[in-house]
């Protein structure tokens, strides 16, 4: 059985994206990255990401990491609280350690693509 399978396909990713975006935006320190951004249009491309990550159907048509990420100034702790954000989104819907660590294992090699910004450098 997939990740995708034994947190309940669609509807789980759904409610984990939604939930997710609601943390970001209400984080200081992430939310400036979504202003002005068509939320629904990233949702839907976050969906098909996450679902195709963790062994859904779903294919993922996107840009990859690097250029999705590219002159957005992510640092490493930016990086890591989007994780944090995520991490604490599957908690809360009663997505098990386990499978959270795993998820996380998963999308870690992701920071090379996505961090572009040393330490302790701020996003404009």
């Amino acid at each position: 059985m997939t990740i995708y399978d034994s947190i309940g396909g669609a509807p789980a990713v759904a409610a984990a994206v939604d939930d997710f975006y609601a943390r970001a935006l209400a984080d200081p320190q992430l939310a400036p990255f979504f202003s002005g951004v068509d939320l629904p249009h990233l949702k839907a491309h976050q969906r098909a990401f996450i679902a195709a990550a963790i062994g859904g159907s779903e294919i993922y048509a996107g840009r990859d990491m690097a250029a999705a990420h590219s002159g957005l100034a992510i640092t490493d702790a930016d990086f890591d609280a989007v994780v944090a954000h995520l991490a604490a989104t599957l908690a809360g819907l009663g997505v098990p350690d386990e499978t959270i660590a795993q998820i996380g294992r998963a999308l870690a090699p992701l920071r090379t693509d996505v961090v572009s910004a040393p330490a302790g450098e701020l996003a404009t």
